[in-house]
C-alpha cells in the first residue's frame, strides 16, 4: 500500500504552499556512502512510490526521455559477475573490479537510464532532466528513511557493461542510484561557499 497521496488528476489545480519541513530535510541532506548501506532496502510498495516521486521532474516537451533499471538479490549479484568478467579481461582489472565494491554492497540500485528522443527538444535538456530524476530519487529515498548514494563508474560508460544492462543505441546510464538502510550515520562532507559561485546580472553600461 502506497503511503503517498492519490496521483493528481490531468488538470487537477495544485496549491503552491509553503513547506518548512521539506526545506528542513534538503537543508541537510546528505548522501549515504554506497560501502554503508545494507538490508533492508524498500519495499516493492516503497519503491513504486519512489520511482512515481522520481518521475514528477521537469520534462520539457512531456517526452519522459529516461527509465528505470532495478537491480536487486540474486539478479544484482548477477550483474555484478558479469561486470567482473568483463574487467578481467582488462590490463586494469584490479582497480575495475575494487571499483564494484560500491555495486555489490548496497542491497537495492536503481539504474537511471537517459533515453533522448528525437525532435524539437534539444538532448541537452533531456539529458539534464535524466539528471533531475536522479537528484528526485536520491531526495525521496532519503525522506523514506533510507541511505541513497548516486554514482556513476566505469560501468556506467563502457559500451560492454552498458550492453549487458540492456541499453539501447543513444541510450546512456544518468546514474546508479543505490539505496538501502544506513549502517552508519553519514558525516558533514565540505560544501561549497556558494556566495562566491553566485552572481546579480545587471545591464552593461549603456
Amino acid at each position: 500500500m502506497s503511503s503517498l497521496p492519490p496521483a493528481p488528476l490531468f488538470g487537477e489545480p495544485l496549491p503552491v504552499a509553503p513547506s518548512q519541513p521539506v526545506l528542513d530535510f534538503l537543508a541537510r541532506r546528505r548522501s549515504a556512502s554506497a560501502l554503508t548501506l545494507t538490508a533492508p532496502a524498500p519495499s516493492e510498495g516503497q519503491l513504486a512510490d519512489l520511482i512515481r516521486i522520481a518521475a514528477r521532474v521537469p520534462d520539457h516537451g512531456k517526452l519522459a526521455p529516461w527509465r528505470f533499471v532495478i537491480l536487486d538479490g540474486e539478479d544484482k549479484a548477477a550483474f555484478a559477475i558479469r561486470l567482473e568478467a568483463l574487467a578481467a579481461g582488462r590490463p586494469d582489472a584490479a582497480k575495475l573490479i575494487a571499483k564494484l565494491g560500491k555495486l555489490k554492497a548496497p542491497p537495492m540500485a536503481v539504474a537511471v537510464i537517459a533515453s533522448p528522443r528525437a525532435g524539437e527538444i534539444p538532448e541537452w535538456e533531456q539529458l539534464m532532466s535524466a539528471g533531475a530524476v536522479c537528484t528526485l530519487l536520491l531526495q525521496a529515498a532519503g525522506a523514506m528513511g533510507y541511505g541513497a548514494n548516486w554514482i556513476t563508474d566505469w560501468y556506467a560508460y563502457d559500451p560492454e557493461a552498458t550492453a549487458v544492462l540492456g541499453l539501447a543505441e543513444g541510450e546512456r546510464v544518468a546514474g546508479f542510484v543505490f539505496i538501502g538502510t544506513a549502517s552508519e550515520p553519514p558525516a558533514e562532507r565540505v560544501r561549497p561557499d556558494e556566495t562566491a559561485l553566485t552572481t546579480r546580472w545587471t545591464p552593461p553600461p549603456a
